[in-house]
């Protein structure tokens, strides 16, 4: 018996509409055969009035056609004289034999010539014998068609393309309305469900947002002391960060018709398109007014003009841009028209799609933080059936730098993969796994690691351990593991960056100290050095030259930065002299010396620590931070970690769910290449 709670599943409506395909294929093949056909008499063989005259007497033709206007007499041969094997390879055409004919054409010099001639031949033959006889007038159908049917097709290619281009039919789908708006209404009909309890992470954002709706619904209560409605509110953030989700709670929170498009919707391969479709857009939004429009990925019209334009050149997006602009904010703007923008790319766009009066409010949408990610996760679980032992604080602490995209991943990865496993519930270890894949890859089971590689990714993911640990402004560590994931990681090291926004010299030092210590730690244990400091070296450089050029902490250098945030995207000229030049080269080598001896010396220091975390790692391949408190004791500071605060001291060894080692987690020829998930605080 079907539960009463099962939902029928209803099929999706399939739009009514003709087969365009079929169609096309019918009409080809019909018009191949009939060309094929019309051309059959230019592919006549052709025979003199002689051979004529030969088959005439020897009783081989069946019926002469006299064309009078193009001067031939077409020959159709008789059925015994078919079987005749001088005819036989006369009689072959484009699709096999033709047996109906006609089979020869005979040029004439004159009809009333070949009258005379016939005559004369066939007066000397028996009535019973002689070949049928008529004289016509024929209609070149072949030339006709390829006269006027080729254009017909043109037309009809054309008025397809335009079709296609013009998204299909329906309104704004027709060649005359290809300058239609192709904005997507929401209102009382096609509400969207999401709302503001669906969205989290983004209270500030969520409030500035609630403003608007708030002035939309009741909006006597702001217009009373005299204020006015925003005209416009520009989401910025990285990608993933919920700018979009945001827009489609505001869309089901607002309770007034909402358009919907992007930016490359206003983009089209013909003049003028672009501005009319704006113009278009907000004909139609000052109908629906009060009411909302929401352009994703801004940035596809609203560059800064005059950017890699070329003199003289008439450029279609600054058009769009120009048409955008007046709109939002002209002579005949009306007010009830609210601009929802996002964009991850606000360095590029126009000062004057900017300036209040257009967008009154930037809201700026950043990566959670670790009680952000909290909040989130607990909106992405509640569909999800989880074990008892899932900790979300765990969950949070775990995923440094995610955003919101990426937690809804971890989410999804987590049911699938304990789905996977038939079980009952999504419990600990399988988030931990989905962790590890979003953040390193695929786990590679079948990567053949030699043994001396797994040590040297061992003590190389054990010198980041140690080193962090005991650097006092270093991130504390969350999890380390060498499991080979990805293309080309054999391991990783996992950090908790703290909640903060300015950082100081001695802070950059010992994070690239930190980051030096897998080279460090090959360095003192081996004597040699490998390729898995690829990624470690890219960051300690980038660090180094922030620290110079950027920040201005160096003395030699100076309190200067050569760094311009208003600069193009394509500056061929150096802000500095060769001679600078120099001086920060070996300022830059100074510094990553120094941090390299410094980290080798305190490596040297715990080289006990390494050795114990290094044999840990071959056998568990992943240690979580409670077992390095574990095997090496607390960090030697007071003050406690992030990780510490927010758990309120709760991490301890038995919360953790970790798993085996596998003895299937192998790597092949791939580089040990580490990957971090911390990026360097530079410009």
């Amino acid at each position: 018996m079907a539960d009463k709670n099962d939902k029928k599943i209803i099929p999706p409506k399939v739009p009514k509409g003709g087969n365009y395909q079929l169609w096309v294929i019918l009409v080809t093949i019909a018009v191949i055969m009939g060309v094929m056909y019309f051309t059959s008499n230019n592919n006549l063989k052709e025979k003199e009035l002689r051979d004529l005259k030969a088959m005439i007497e020897s009783r081989d033709v069946k019926r002469l056609i006299l064309i009078k206007d193009k001067e031939f007499v077409e020959v159709t041969l008789t059925q015994s004289a078919l079987q005749n094997a001088k005819y036989k390879e006369d009689i072959e055409g484009p699709m096999g034999q033709n047996l109906s004919g006609p089979h020869y054409k005979v040029k004439i010099i004159s009809v009333d010539n070949f009258d005379r001639w016939y005559n004369d031949l066939v007066s000397k033959i028996p009535e019973a014998d002689r070949p049928e006889y008529k004289a016509e007038t024929r209609v070149d159908y072949f030339n006709v068609f390829f006269s006027w049917g080729f254009l017909f097709l043109l037309l009809f290619g054309f008025w397809m393309l335009m079709r296609r281009m013009t998204g299909g039919g329906g309104p704004g789908g027709q060649i005359f309305n290809i300058g239609k708006s192709k904005a997507a209404l929401f209102d009382a009909e096609s509400k969207v469900k999401i709302t503001f309890a669906d969205v989290a992470g983004l209270d500030e954002a969520k409030e500035e947002i609630k403003e608007i709706v708030d002035f939309l619904k009741n909006p006597s209560k702001f217009t009373t002391l005299g204020g006015k409605i925003p005209k416009g509110a520009l989401l910025v953030g990285p990608p993933g960060t919920g700018k979009t989700l945001l827009a489609k709670a505001v869309a089901g929170e607002a309770g007034v018709p909402f358009f919907s498009l992007s930016g490359s919707d206003f983009v089209e391969m013909f003049v003028g398109v672009g501005a009319a479709r704006v113009r278009d857009l907000f004909k139609q939004a000052k109908e629906k007014a009060p009411c909302i429009v929401f352009i994703d990925e801004i940035d596809a019209i609203g560059r800064s003009r005059g950017r890699g334009q070329l003199p003289g050149a008439n450029d279609e997006r600054e058009n769009t841009l120009n048409s955008l602009l007046v709109e939002m904010d002209g002579f005949a703007t009306d007010s009830g028209v609210i601009i929802l923008a996002a964009t991850n790319r606000p360095d590029v766009l126009d000062s004057a799609l900017l300036r209040p009066g257009r967008f009154d409010r930037q809201i700026s949408i950043d990566k959670p933080d670790i009680v952000g990610r909290e909040a989130i996760f607990k909106v992405h679980l509640k569909p999800i059936k989880l074990d008892p032992t899932v900790d979300i604080k765990k969950l949070s602490a775990q995923t440094p730098g995610f955003a919101g995209a990426e937690i809804a991943n971890v989410c999804n990865e987590a049911a699938l993969i304990a789905a996977r496993r038939d079980k009952k519930a999504v419990e600990m270890q399988d988030f931990q796994d989905a962790i590890d894949r979003v953040i390193g890859g695929l786990e590679k089971k079948t990567k053949i690691i030699s043994p001396d590689e797994k040590r040297i990714v061992a003590y190389h993911e054990a010198g980041h351990a140690v080193a962090g640990w005991f650097l006092e402004h270093a991130d504390p560590l969350v999890k380390v593991s060498i499991v080979p994931r990805g293309v080309a990681a054999l391991g990783y090291a996992q950090y908790l960056p703290k909640e903060q926004f300015l950082y100081q010299t001695e802070q950059l030092m010992d994070e690239m100290c930190m980051a030096f210590g897998g080279r460090a730690a090959e360095d003192l244990v081996f004597g040699k050095i490998s390729t898995g400091a690829l990624s470690d070296l890219e960051r300690i450089t980038k660090m180094a030259y922030s620290m110079v050029t950027v920040y201005g902490m160096n003395k030699e250098i100076g309190n200067i930065s050569f760094y311009d945030s208003k600069s193009s995207d394509y500056n061929f000229q150096k802000p500095y002299s060769d001679a600078t030049a120099e001086r920060i080269d070996k300022e830059v080598k100074r510094i990553i010396d120094e941090c390299y001896e410094r980290t080798i010396g305190l490596l040297s220091k715990h080289r006990q620590h390494l050795e114990v975390i290094a044999n840990e790692l071959l056998q568990k391949e992943i240690l979580f931070q409670t077992d390095l408190e574990r095997l090496i004791g607390k960090r030697p500071f007071e003050k406690p970690t992030t990780y510490q605060q927010f758990t309120n001291g709760s991490a301890t060894k038995k919360d953790e769910v970790k798993e085996e080692p596998k003895a299937e987690t192998t790597a092949s020829e791939a580089q040990p290449v580490e990957e971090e998930t911390k990026l360097p605080p530079t410009a």
